[in-house]
């Protein structure tokens, strides 16, 4: 805290006001920040006393390729997997003229043709992401990852180790990664995690919004119901058909009416609409599933040539779980006709795996019932569910009718496979599958990486 201001506060938890690029803090109203004239100044009666944080980044795949490529700083970019894939995401300034993430890539090149559009670059962005954890990581043990780019904190305790307030630890939070990583990210601070994450979505980009308990009721008022967690479109859609449009709505209804008429969700969505949600912050949160999928340039009828595009998207789920430590025992298959009809299909494994050829397999098998009447698909995908820990994943299958069936056979080649990849690169070994082939059928040789697609 600062010595010199007048209106410096005495302790955190005094604290009202904060200056974001300097740090200071205050126990009155600011509008300018007295010690360096900032009007980057957050102010709340409750600011000092609440912990709960949800930051996330700001469009960051895009943030990411502006930060490597300045020439683009100024010009409207989307990423995403060319004309057939979708936006995966659209930097602030595609999404003045509409493009938003999860919108088929050909729709928003109708809304802004000028984007320039480039394939996502995951591995840059994951270390992209280990850089924005570790600043996380040493302000709190508390980090909830929710996916690449958002987390929620809980900054309890932080007070007296960094002898500033937990809004303050957040905005140097804020400052080290826009330092470190080249990136923005957006704040919310409240004292659930419901509030946080309304928080920071509230302003965006470069954004830090406080919700406290006695502007909770208030803020939630008029917005949509589609806001609270769990309401999808159809209960959306039945609780519109019943009268309920805002969070307000519910918050006038008894939370006994609501139980009575919804059951359990009713009684969540009580809670929930006046702010209350006693949910902690999970350091152990477990991934639910692990999954990959890709969309053709054209539609794909050939079971053969399915096959093939399935293969990759079997190894990169397979490479997930081995570098989180996972298994699943559940393969599913997905796929998503020309008429943009969506297909899944499970099947259970004996036991848990994370071999990318066992995926396979039990997904192939899936897919040659998909494919006996010729039907056109734009996407293929695969993925396990029912995840668990690594070490029960491919036991020795002591009934295999030959050594080329067994798991123990496959997990053997499997695993030289990756320590090849890892010395040499991915491409250095490959099943014959694995071989892009030409017209001809003739196996063509790896191509040199193209990491980016301009448009």
């Amino acid at each position: 805290m600062s010595a010199d201001s007048p209106y410096r506060a005495e302790s955190p938890d005094a604290v009202t006001a904060l200056c974001r690029d300097c740090l200071d803090e205050f126990a009155t109203t600011v509008r300018v920040c007295p010690r360096c004239g900032s009007e980057r100044v957050v102010n709340h009666p409750d600011l000092g006393r609440l912990t709960m944080a949800h930051i996330d980044c700001d469009a960051f795949y895009a943030a990411v390729e502006k930060r490597d490529h300045p020439e683009l700083a100024d010009k409207p970019l989307l990423i995403g997997g060319g004309t057939r894939g979708v936006v995966a995401t659209a930097c602030y300034i595609a999404r003045r003229y509409g493009p938003r993430s999860a919108m088929p890539m050909y729709k928003a090149l109708e809304l802004c043709p000028h984007a320039v559009v480039l394939s996502p670059d995951m591995p840059k962005y994951q270390r992209a992401a280990k850089q924005v954890r570790a600043i996380f990581d040493a302000a709190t043990p508390l980090v909830e990852p929710l996916s690449l780019d958002e987390a929620f904190l809980d900054l309890s305790g932080t007070t007296t180790l960094f002898r500033r307030s937990p809004a303050a630890t957040l905005a140097h939070i804020a400052r080290q990664v826009e330092r470190e990583v080249g990136i923005t990210v957006s704040v919310g601070l409240s004292d659930t995690k419901f509030l946080a994450k309304m928080a920071s979505d509230a302003d965006k980009p470069r954004g830090f919004f406080v919700i406290g308990r006695t502007d909770a009721i208030s803020y939630l008022h008029d917005q949509p119901i589609t806001r609270l967690p769990g309401v999808g479109p159809a209960l959306a859609s039945r609780l519109k058909v019943d009268g309920f449009f805002t969070i307000g709505d519910i918050q006038k209804k008894p939370a006994a009416e609501l139980g009575a008429r919804y059951g359990e969700t009713g009684a969540l969505l009580a809670r929930l609409a006046r702010g209350l949600d006693e949910r902690s912050v999970r350091i152990d949160r477990e991934a639910k599933s692990v999954s990959a999928e890709t969309t053709f340039e054209t539609d794909v009828a050939d079971p053969a040539e399915l096959a093939r595009r399935l293969w990759p998207m079997c190894e990169r789920v397979s490479e997930r779980l081995k570098a989180k430590g996972l298994s699943g025992r559940v393969v599913t298959l997905k796929l998503k006709t020309s008429r943009f009809r969506l297909v899944t299909r499970n099947h259970k494994l004996s036991s848990p795996t994370q071999l990318a050829e066992v995926i396979f397999r039990a997904a192939k098998s899936m897919l040659a019932k998909e494919t006996r009447d010729g039907m056109r698909y734009r996407l293929i995908g695969t993925g396990v569910d029912d995840i668990g820990d690594a070490a029960e994943a491919d036991p020795a299958d002591l009934f295999a009718t030959s050594s080329a069936d067994a798991t123990a056979h496959l997990a053997k080649v499997e695993h030289v496979m990756d320590a090849v990849r890892a010395k040499f690169g991915r491409d250095a070994i490959l099943k014959g599958r694995g071989i892009n082939r030409g017209r001809s059928g003739r196996p063509k040789p790896p191509g040199p990486k193209s990491p980016e697609r301009r448009r």
